[in-house]
């Protein structure tokens, strides 16, 4: 089977994409690993409104708004643009189309398993699986916790760094959810933070039961190079990614200069846009509010159903 070619990328660049870009295709890799949808040749009419979730703010919010070429379209799922029930299947605060496989996404028992340090140790029973990774202090732990609807199935600390193993949590007996060290936290001791980044990325790349990376991106701040260039890696390396903006519901007002998360959110995704031809599917998410929640677990079934059954 062919594999789908993604361009090699300069990591120190940012702000201007390739002078060319390979076209990429949603196809299964070895492994059954996906890689993103190509650019829909459909003609594009009016934005499709996005919903989310919102507070009582003295400033009034800019709806998110997509076109057809940046939603996410699963395999196997047909997407028209005279479809009048379009905006009905894209998954709330998201790009993503929901498909058949979209099913049995609740999760009912989840429990820790075990902490590892080697890619080999990680449990050898087949499993499809999902990585939360992001940089410290961006709410992973939080995020696991209320994705499983558990205060403290994943610990969380005041102090960033505190997860160094890769953690299997399963889930309803069926899958997993995998809790990554984070990345970037300065006060680490150097050769700890090597040694993170060595496993982790092994991981990344020798895992066959991964399905896909859930690459998280904290919304309430500005862009951080080192996520543009975790991003850029994950696809020069033609790793399945979904990106996971949080903490959603810090609203900060322009008059004090700081942005809304969903201006921080467009302002990565316009980043990032050189170093895909397509763009990654996205969720919005709030571990306070909850928001994201039922999308994830919608989006993590279709993708596992559909690597179950190839």
């Amino acid at each position: 089977m062919a594999l789908a070619q993604l361009p090699r990328l300069n990591f120190s660049i940012f702000t201007k994409p390739p002078l060319s870009l390979l076209h990429t295709h949603f196809t299964l890799l070895p492994k059954h690993r996906f890689l993103f949808s190509p650019k829909s040749t459909l003609s594009v009419t009016e934005p499709i409104p996005i919903s989310h979730v919102s507070e009582q703010e003295e400033e009034e919010e800019t709806p998110v708004t997509l076109s057809l070429e940046k939603l996410f379209v699963p395999p196997e799922t047909e997407v028209s643009v005279d479809d009048p029930s379009l905006s009905t299947r894209i998954l709330k605060g998201s790009n993503i189309v929901l498909s058949k496989y979209a099913r049995d996404a609740q999760v009912v028992q989840a429990e820790f398993v075990k902490s590892s340090v080697k890619t080999e140790d990680c449990p050898s029973d087949g499993l499809p699986e999902f990585a939360l990774v992001g940089r410290s202090n961006v709410g992973k732990s939080s995020l696991l916790n209320s994705l499983v609807r558990r205060k403290k199935l994943a610990l969380t600390s005041k102090k960033p760094g505190k997860t160094q193993c890769i953690n299997h949590f399963r889930i309803n007996d069926k899958w997993y959810l995998v809790d990554l060290p984070g990345y970037g936290y300065a006060s680490a001791p150097q050769e700890l933070r090597m040694d993170w980044n060595k496993f982790t990325k092994d991981y990344f790349l020798n895992r066959s039961t991964l399905v896909s990376v859930f690459l998280l991106i904290d919304a309430s701040i500005p862009t951080k190079k080192i996520d543009l260039e975790y991003a850029s890696w994950l696809g020069q390396n033609q790793i399945p990614m979904t990106l996971v903006f949080t903490k959603c519901d810090k609203r900060k007002k322009k008059k004090n200069g700081g942005k809304r998360p969903e201006e921080n959110m467009n302002d990565f995704q316009e980043l990032i846009r050189g170093f895909f031809e397509t763009a990654p599917p996205w969720i919005m998410t709030s571990s306070v509010t909850n928001q994201g929640r039922d999308e994830i677990l919608l989006h993590m079934a279709q993708l596992r159903n559909y690597w179950l059954k190839h």
